[in-house]
């Protein structure tokens, strides 16, 4: 079988069943693990899919996003412990940016009575950085019903004002062609204009969130560091090429 015959023939079988494992497409091509192996590379390169463990998955819908409050429940063990990582790098006298976003919400404990000042355009934030007694600054802008976050003009002129030691950002997807990326223009304009106000930019994510591609851009991969809970080897491999990646692990 060709090469462009076995992409095809793997593509239409993410359209059917939206995961495919490696010996699964071995068995209907006749082909090698390797020669799979590469086939899913260089689809997962050219934005076609995800590889996950032992096969590949297909690429959520570009402009769909799940609310805060279904956010907020998938992988919390893993964005804990990418919050308390995420956290201890952020210093006494440091002014950070935290962005809206579910694994962001999970560091502010751990930030509990610190010597900081915080900015942020999650209206979820506010009343656990009250709670932790952190000198806390919020952004203009309208509320983004769906996310908690303010976006919009009034949020990017805002930001005009300040400039952060370390900023932490939420995203959707990440990829090391298209990079940052979340569904939402206005949402990236504003995690854009903070990653530039930022002396060190690190964007939080659990692994759900890699080879993922959406709608509107943030940045570049190189633009930031990127702190997540687990990378299949090879996959970590080809990210670091691109930037810094610290893998958490319990």
């Amino acid at each position: 079988m060709l090469t462009p015959e076995r992409h095809e023939l793997i593509l239409q079988l993410l359209k059917q069943q939206n995961v495919v494992k490696i010996q699964e497409l071995m068995d209907i091509t006749n082909t090698s693990e390797s020669t799979i192996r590469r086939d899913l590379t260089q689809l997962e390169q050219e934005g076609f899919l995800k590889r996950v463990h032992g096969g590949a998955a297909r690429l959520q819908g570009k402009i769909s996003e799940p609310s805060m409050s279904e956010k907020a429940f998938k992988n919390i063990q893993e964005k804990k412990m990418i919050a308390a990582y995420a956290a201890n790098l952020v210093e006494d006298g440091d002014s950070i940016y935290l962005d809206a976003g579910s694994t962001i919400t999970e560091m502010i404990p751990y930030l509990k009575d610190r010597d900081i000042v915080v900015v942020t355009n999650g209206l979820m934030h506010l009343s656990t950085l009250l709670e932790a007694r952190i000198q806390t600054f919020i952004t203009g802008g309208y509320v983004k019903e769906k996310t908690n976050a303010l976006v919009g003009r009034g949020a990017i002129l805002s930001l005009d004002n300040y400039r952060f030691d370390k900023c932490f950002m939420g995203v959707n997807g990440i990829h090391p062609e298209y990079g940052y990326t979340t569904p939402d223009q206005e949402e990236a304009m504003v995690k854009s204009k903070a990653l530039t106000l930022s002396r060190e930019a690190f964007f939080v994510a659990d692994d759900s969130k890699f080879s993922e591609v959406y709608f509107s851009k943030i940045a570049d991969l190189h633009e930031a560091s990127i702190i997540t809970n687990s990378l299949d080897e090879e996959v970590n491999d080809f990210y670091s090429r691109k930037t810094s990646i610290k893998v958490v692990k319990e």
